[in-house]
């Protein structure tokens, strides 16, 4: 823990911590809310330690989600597994470069995707309110398309950087798999649980990890994620859609500032 670090400063890590996780239980990208929290929190200490230690706090919340559409949702655990054991490979990976990689090289192709992604969203009013699957098969294929794609390469950008992953991964899911927006949460949970541990584990074998700041922090994130996951499945596929074009709004703004305004 730095030394100087006060009680209000913790504290306020702690509210982010729980805002972030009940946004990546609705729909992801509560790293939006953490990753920069923890950045302005600790701006003396290194980028690879803030990395490790937003890791360290986001798997509690993100497991909390999981068990809980596990509980509650009808999931295909066998598939939201095998596309699982890809992404925590390619996380593994993905955190292995993290402390080589300039993010700035990346912000403009990740800006250009959300917005793709937004304007389709927007333009496709019922992309994810109710299941595809009858429609289109879900071939092989597509499913080997989502280990390689949802898996490995959302792994690899989770571990490399993390921002956003679960609605990349929410968004690939209904596109690629046909699933509900419900459901694509609840399966995204999983794999991101998959994902988290991948890159905790190399962050930790680098002893990039503040767990002093991680442990108060991950008890108010698994809360939020907790709450999060109850709301997504009591209100439904409708008011995950909100939050997704309200979460994906504020990703490319942050990216565009961070980009550009800093």
């Amino acid at each position: 823990m730095p030394p100087d670090m006060s009680l209000t400063t913790i504290l306020l890590l702690c509210l982010a911590a729980a805002a972030a996780g009940w946004v990546d239980a609705v729909v992801g990208g509560g790293g939006l809310i953490q990753l920069p929290a923890l950045l302005v929190g600790l701006p003396q200490v290194a980028p690879a330690h803030v990395l490790g230690t937003n890791k360290a706090v986001a798997i509690w919340g993100t497991t909390a989600a999981a068990v809980a559409y596990a509980r509650r949702a009808t999931l295909d655990l066998r598939r939201a597994l095998r596309i699982g054991l890809a992404a925590l490979g390619g996380s593994l990976a993905g955190a292995f470069f993290a402390s080589g990689i300039n993010s700035a090289v990346l912000r403009p192709l990740i800006m250009a995707i959300l917005l793709a992604v937004l304007a389709f969203v927007l333009l496709r009013p019922t992309f994810g309110v109710t299941a595809q699957a009858s429609e289109v098969p879900v071939t092989r294929r597509r499913v080997l398309t989502a280990i390689l794609v949802a898996g490995l390469g959302i792994g690899f950008y989770d571990g490399l950087i993390g921002p956003g992953t679960g609605t990349f991964l929410v968004l690939a899911l209904v596109a690629m798999l046909h699933m509900d927006l419900v459901t694509a949460s609840g399966t995204a949970k999983i794999v991101n649980v998959c994902t988290n541990v991948g890159a905790l584990v190399t962050f930790s074998l680098q002893g990039s990890v503040i767990w002093q700041l991680a442990a108060p922090m991950a008890l108010f994130n698994l809360a939020g994620g907790a709450v999060g996951a109850r709301m997504a499945l009591k209100r439904g596929s409708g008011f995950v859609r909100v939050v997704l074009v309200v979460v994906v709004v504020s990703l490319v703004c942050k990216l565009g500032y961070d980009q550009w305004g800093g």
